[in-house]
């Protein structure tokens, strides 16, 4: 800094222009800004911070006064003496600014006379932006403060984190009482919409696997949040100074390192982006992990330690920040109302039931680990939440060194308890989950890379037992009210533990059912609940598997389901369970499309524990055939058509729909020459057609390429006819539905063709069985989920003649994983190698190079 002083004062000797001088600046900077590299090899965290927040002030200050300079020339009087003040706002001010953070200041004056004032303002704001500094200026006259801040709840959050830079320290007193007089003015209405503002901060940037550690769950924000209450209630500075008071010194430690991981990895982000980057993305985890010190060891990768160490602090600052939060504020927002209101609602002594969430003293007596569970165990099922004064009262709570006896059979009842989801969540909100349920260790703060879970596996599981209590699927919920009080808790606790054996280098599934065995027997559940229980953690994912990836009308495949789940108790309550677990991956991941397929496969699958014989295709069919003999509508057809409805050609017609639906395609069949069709835009887009004239399928499936297809059935009916049910992933706008009519109609011109790139489908992730049933071959399909896939490979079957009886589609961690069963027409499986080449054009491609 001293060589650029030189450097500017040699210029300004010489005469030079502002644009010789502004370059000057600018390179300086830009060189500054190079070197951080080596910077935060050596230093992190909140030392870089303040290292970069005061070469940032030296460098506005050489800017100023070099304006200064300019504007008053041999004249220029002392830089306290002039009516402005430069103050650093935000994070700059906290002195936490990072590489790529907007510096925020307030270019603070007092318009007196003789001062030519708003030029040196405007000249200063113009260089630090020539320079490519990122500045986010406010100008303001001393008297406007209290109104602008009046006005804008963000100007008040970001005055009350002033710092001055430099300038006239007279202007600098005045602001200060300013400042003292804005802190103690409408308290109330600060600290609400502040609350008000956080909430919905934290709703929008929940806790994920790619967390936002500025605006997210446990990121800056939260601890800013708490520095802005404790300067507007407290007038502090520093929430160091309520050590004593509001909280330990071992509290505040714990939370201050935290802060500075989270520090050091906000910097580690911004260096690798070269831009502001608060997101920790997958993609630049591997580079930060690496930044940040951590090496792969023979258990966990150097990403995997990373993100869980993140994870970890994420939850401490959050749990410190929000409990403190909630202390801090509760005497500025009480209600002298509610002592009444209190003592209506007490439950016990020091506990207070209101609006359903439990209330304690933040000055409550720590108890131990026995009287909490029992204090637990007892709270009427009402009881949906707990305040941050009950959680911060558990998170105190004596631990023993082992558990007695006694510990064990209060953790089984609590446990069993009817509403578990408000207390699990409680145990671990406090930080009591590992001290309760011991086998948890390993799947606290254990992140999930494989593209589909988006919340580490701990809160993934809670959120899991959550749907258990809250099931939206009235025929799931249907199912779960059938089972018994002990069924049903023994399900919820799978729910819970479904994930139990993640974090361990063996398989998550057989770990999980020797953990879940080893907790029945330390708890004294029932013996054969913990072996349905340990079975069902085992084969958890199962039925999704199944239902996404495999023939579910195939008496193979439903043998085989059979096998694993044993019982009809078993296959109910995994049902469930499977039901929670993709509900809690995500918004939309249980999606109708989702519903259809599991529901098909559990009843596809009851009959088996009747009667096996049942699983009999040509069995299934008869039955089917027998049930629409008996409809009103079929016994009043012509005995023709009731001929021909018998004579259905495709066997999967009757496996798949219901009697009724059945006959109401053969009925709508009966009166098509041409064609028909129908669209249904309700919960995802589904379209309908029954033809009597050549379908162009591939041109069809071509043109809505834009368009994610979820499954697809293709029934072969009766005098040539077929009937098309093709169902994609989501709903389209009703304005796109003429753009679809036109496209079917235009599927009837067997000369139309549609131009797409040939997806990348290699050949070893092609599986063909031609004996797949009497009727059926099959193709399995495993490639990365492209544009115009399945559009690509029906084209080719359009080409070979060959009938799709039905396709199943489904994509996931951005694969796509289809299965395909096509009538054995003898187009089929001779020609297999010929199409299979075809196909795979990515292996030609390498072949020719």
């Amino acid at each position: 800094m001293t060589e650029l002083n030189i450097q500017i004062e040699e210029l300004i000797s010489q005469n030079a222009n502002d644009f010789q001088i502004s370059k000057v600046f600018k390179n300086y900077f830009k060189n500054y800004v190079a070197s951080i590299d080596t910077t935060l090899e050596t230093t992190g965290g909140k030392d870089f911070f303040v290292k970069h927040t005061k070469h940032t002030d030296k460098f506005l200050i050489l800017l100023y006064k070099y304006i200064l300079r300019k504007n008053f020339g041999s004249y220029q009087p002392m830089s306290s003496s002039v009516p402005i003040s430069l103050i650093a706002l935000g994070s700059y001010g906290r002195q936490q600014l990072c590489i790529y953070s907007d510096i925020d200041i307030m270019i603070l004056y007092e318009d007196i006379k003789g001062y030519n004032l708003k030029e040196i303002m405007e000249e200063f704001i113009t260089l630090a932006w020539d320079c490519g500094l990122k500045l986010g200026s406010r100008v303001h006259e001393l008297k406007e403060v209290a109104l602008s801040v009046e006005q804008d709840i963000t100007i008040k959050s970001s005055i009350l984190e002033s710092r001055m830079i430099f300038g006239s320290k007279y202007l600098w007193y005045g602001y200060e009482n300013v400042l003292n007089l804005i802190r103690k003015t409408n308290q109330k209405e600060f600290v609400l919409e502040k609350l008000e503002e956080h909430k919905q901060r934290l709703l929008k940037y929940p806790l994920k696997m790619e967390p936002n550690i500025k605006d997210g769950f446990g990121g800056i924000r939260e601890s800013n949040m708490m520095y802005w209450i404790a300067n507007i209630l407290y007038g502090t500075t520093d929430t160091k100074t309520l050590i004593g008071t509001e909280f330990t010194e071992e509290e505040y430690r714990k939370y201050r390192q935290s802060l500075e991981y989270i520090f050091q990895v906000r910097n580690a982000l911004h260096n690798i982006a070269r831009k502001k980057q608060d997101q920790v993305t997958f993609d630049i985890l591997p580079e930060l992990s690496t930044k940040l010190g951590f090496k792969n060891t023979p258990r966990h990768t150097k990403d995997r330690q990373c993100m869980a160490k993140l994870l970890t602090c994420l939850h401490i600052i959050h749990s410190f920040t929000a409990t403190m939060v909630k202390k801090f504020t509760r005497g500025v927002i009480f209600k002298a109302e509610n002592i009444t209101k209190l003592k209506e609602h007490r439950y016990k002594k020091n506990l207070y039931i209101v609006e359903n969430t439990l209330y304690t003293s933040f000055n409550a007596k720590q108890v131990t680990l026995n009287t909490l569970l029992k204090e637990l165990i007892e709270l009427p099922a009402k009881v949906t939440r707990f305040d941050r004064s009950y959680i911060y009262y558990a998170s105190k709570t004596k631990l023993p060194k082992t558990q007695t006896k006694e510990l064990q059979k209060n953790i089984k009842a609590m446990l069993y308890k009817k509403r578990l989801y408000p207390v699990i969540k409680l145990i671990y909100n406090a930080g009591l989950f590992e001290a309760i349920l011991p086998s948890t260790k390993k799947i606290i703060d254990q992140p999930q890379f494989d593209g589909y879970h988006q919340h580490p596996v701990d809160v993934h599981s809670i959120a899991t037992l959550k749907f258990a209590e809250e099931i939206k699927d009235p025929y799931i919920q249907e199912i779960f009210n059938s089972l018994t009080k002990q069924q049903k808790s023994i399900t919820k606790l799978v729910a819970l533990f479904h994930d139990i054996g993640k974090g361990r280098p063996t398989d998550h599934h057989i770990v999980g059912e020797k953990l879940f065995k080893g907790m029945g027997l330390s708890f004294g559940f029932d013996e054969e609940h913990t072996k349905i229980g340990a079975r069902l953690v085992r084969y958890h994912n199962m039925m999704s598997y199944i239902a996404t990836h495999e023939d579910i009308y195939s008496e193979k495949t439903i043998l085989n389901f059979v096998g694993l789940v044993k019982s009809e108790l078993a296959l109910k309550m995994l049902y469930v369970v499977t039901y929670c677990d993709i509900s809690a991956v995500g918004k939309n991941i249980y999606n109708s499309s989702m519903a259809s397929l599991l529901k098909q496969l559990y009843t596809q699958t009851l009959p088996a524990f009747e009667n096996e014989d049942l699983l009999n295709e040509s069995a299934r069919r008869v039955a089917k055939q027998n049930t629409i003999k008996n409809l009103k509508r079929y016994k009043e057809l012509p005995n023709l058509v009731k001929k021909k409805i018998m004579y259905i050609s495709s066997n999967q017609m009757f496996l798949i729909l219901k009697a009724e639906d059945i006959l109401d395609i053969a009925i709508k069949a009966k009166d098509v020459n041409n064609y028909i069709y129908k669209i249904m835009n309700t919960t995802h887009l589904t379209i309908r057609i029954i033809r009597n004239v050549p379908l162009n399928l591939g041109y069809l499936l071509g043109k809505l390429e834009f368009l994610n297809i979820a499954s697809m059935n293709i029934f072969k009916l009766y005098d040539n006819k077929k009937a098309f049910y093709i169902s994609f992933t989501e709903k389209v706008d009703d304005e796109d539905l003429p753009f679809i009519e036109e496209v079917i109609k235009s599927s009837f011109d067997m000369s139309k063709t549609t131009k797409s790139a040939a997806p990348i489908i290699k050949k070893e992730n092609i599986k063909v069985n031609c004996n797949h049933t009497a009727h059926l071959a099959s193709m399995s399909i495993v490639a990365k989920d492209q544009k115009g896939l399945f559009a690509y490979i029906a084209k080719i079957f359009d080409d070979f003649n060959i009938e799709i009886e039905s396709a199943k589609l489904h994509t996931i961690k951005g694969y796509a994983k289809d299965l395909l069963l096509i009538e054995k027409n003898g187009n089929f499986c001779g020609n297999q190698d010929d199409i299979i080449d075809l196909m795979c054009t990515e292996d030609k491609i390498e072949k020719a190079e």
